[in-house]
């Protein structure tokens, strides 16, 4: 029943947040660029009873994906800038993406 709630209240405020985008683009990416997704992960965890430690590594982990996240979201960019089909230009943000993440572990390992 738990997980239930959990995906009607992040559907809602996914749902707020695109409609917001529709009508207000810039403002819609400001607040898609909030850590909304990190900060529910984060609640939900702490709900369901996660130690300090793991809510931690949780934490630790996202900033770990950050750089590469970047990387999507400025592929995803300039793909759809240079009139490329959103599917393409996610596909060409995911490569990048997971490319990004292959390169920052072996450097950083």
């Amino acid at each position: 029943m738990f997980t239930v709630v959990k995906v009607f209240i992040s559907a809602i405020i996914i749902g707020g947040v695109t409609e917001i985008a529709r009508k207000y683009p810039t403002y819609g990416g400001i607040i898609a660029a909030l850590p909304i997704v990190s900060l529910l992960s984060l609640i939900w965890i702490y709900i369901q009873g996660e130690q300090t430690q793991n809510l931690s590594k949780f934490v630790f982990g996202v900033l770990k994906g950050f750089p590469a996240t970047i990387m999507l979201l400025l592929i995803i960019g300039l793909s759809l800038r240079s009139n490329r089909s959103l599917v393409l230009s996610i596909f060409l943000g995911v490569c990048g993406w997971g490319v990004f993440l292959v390169i920052q572990n072996f450097v950083f390992n």
